[in-house]
């Protein structure tokens, strides 16, 4: 190789070592099913963490109980998930999975995410009891709103009696619009892409999972799940409020994850234009504020978490 020619090789090879992100690490984030609310919050994250200098890429997912799976074994840096479901995973209590998964560290809290159980008005179901011998849409399997339905609806004594369909929630909406369900369920920040999508097509109603939960004395066995309501016309046609529950929906991160990347993603994320820009993504995000930023936590922070919150005086 000529002189000349290694000359020009060495340039070209300073320059792209000098070039930014040159060799940057990559975090993965990893969000949920297309049209779930984990996805968009992926995403709008992913974006604000440009703004930090760092490359971040949101990649869908089966949910929360999956994205506790990656993120325990950094197969993902970051994920959003439930917080009954971190304490569960924490402690060994997952379903049928007693590993103990120690290395998912929380972020912040995002949003409240309540239990929306759709129907259609001319079915004549009022009650979620009635669903015992009908076609249920309970989310993808491995997802926090799969695992929560099962929750809710073996406390209401009906889990087996079920057609259950493991199904995201964009294909449920398609499916309960075409006649193949009766019913879907979904466990997301509202208004909800999907439940919009179907409201267009056809007339809905919510049903009022929180009554049928406290008869059954679901909210005695876990207490962190807590009570909401759904505005009225939330979605077209739905003219009352509706009474549901909810988990608090978390970001967290895997304990192989420095400080320091979680502590400058934190303070872009909460700065007033990355919380401006939240909301415009998701409205539901309008419950991020610094004041409220562990709401729902009852697990480890991570350390670059723990930096920034004892900053901002919400860790004493």
């Amino acid at each position: 190789m000529s002189r000349l020619m290694k000359l020009f090789l060495s340039i070209v090879m300073m320059s792209f070592l000098a070039a930014p992100g040159a060799f940057a690490q990559v975090y993965k984030f990893s969000g949920g099913p297309s049209g779930g609310t984990f996805q968009y919050y992926a995403s709008a994250i992913s974006t604000l963490a440009k703004k930090a200098d760092m490359r971040v890429l949101a990649s869908s997912s089966g949910g929360a109980i999956e994205n506790i799976r990656l993120v325990n074994a950094n197969k993902s840096s970051f994920g959003i998930t439930y917080s009954g479901h971190v304490w569960a995973a924490r402690n060994g209590k997952l379903k049928n999975d007693e590993a103990k998964y120690e290395d998912v560290l929380v972020v912040a809290y995002l949003y409240g995410a309540p239990a929306q159980l759709v129907v259609k008005k001319a079915s004549g179901i009022t009650e979620p009891a009635q669903l015992a011998d009908k076609r249920v849409g309970v989310g993808n399997a491995g997802s926090g709103a799969a695992a929560n339905a099962e929750i809710f609806f073996t406390q209401l004594g009906i889990w087996d009696k079920m057609g259950r369909e493991n199904l995201g929630y964009r294909q449920a909406a398609d499916a309960f619009k075409n006649g193949q369900l009766d019913a879907f369920w979904v466990f997301v920040g509202y208004p909800n892409a999907s439940i919009i999508e179907a409201a267009l097509q056809t007339d809905v109603s919510l049903l009022d999972t929180y009554g049928a939960g406290e008869k059954a004395g679901m909210f005695e066995k876990y207490p962190y799940f807590s009570k909401v309501t759904i505005p009225a016309n939330t979605y077209s046609g739905q003219t009352e409020p509706v009474n549901t529950f909810q988990d608090a929906a978390l970001w967290v991160a895997s304990s192989q994850v420095s400080a320091d990347a979680v502590y400058n993603l934190l303070k872009k994320v909460y700065s007033e234009e990355g919380l401006t820009y939240m909301v415009e993504v998701h409205k539901s995000a309008k419950e991020m504020k610094i004041e409220s930023g562990l709401n729902g936590v009852v697990t480890p922070l991570h350390p670059g978490a723990e930096k920034f919150w004892k900053e901002h005086g919400v860790v004493k």
